[in-house]
């Protein structure tokens, strides 16, 4: 388990780097450490822009069947998400972006998990499992 603190662009470096290390580690292909890292790198950088920081936690899992996976967890204190199913629709932004952040990242893995509230920040939880 290892735990990153996001408050700035090098943070995203430093979480990208260290899901791909785990990635490998855990034996995920080349193919899901990239989509992997590609989740990654966006759902931390949501957490520094819109979020104004958080952390990302990097744990190694294993599935029931005794599959290897990857699980990452990322939370903010920011202003949450006033509507959790748009702001998950492609096309959508909060900003200047294509709209295809979170929608994206939940393409990209196995699960996807969001919670969030007005007020009350954003929690992200993705899992990518080895094939």
């Amino acid at each position: 388990m290892e735990e990153l603190p996001i408050r700035t662009g090098n943070d995203v470096v430093r979480v990208r780097q260290q899901v791909r290390a785990v990635a490998a580690e855990s034996g995920l292909s080349l193919v899901d450490q990239t989509k992997l890292v590609t989740a990654a790198s966006e759902l931390a950088r949501n957490a520094l822009v819109h979020g104004g920081g958080g952390m990302a936690r990097v744990d190694v899992v294993t599935s029931g069947a005794g599959k290897p996976g990857v699980r990452i967890g990322f939370t903010d204190d920011g202003p949450g998400i006033a509507d959790v199913d748009q702001a998950l629709t492609d096309g959508w932004t909060s900003g200047g972006g294509l709209g295809l952040g979170l929608s994206g990242a939940r393409r990209l893995v196995d699960e996807f998990e969001l919670n969030s509230k007005p007020g009350s920040g954003t929690s992200v939880v993705v899992v990518k499992w080895s094939r």
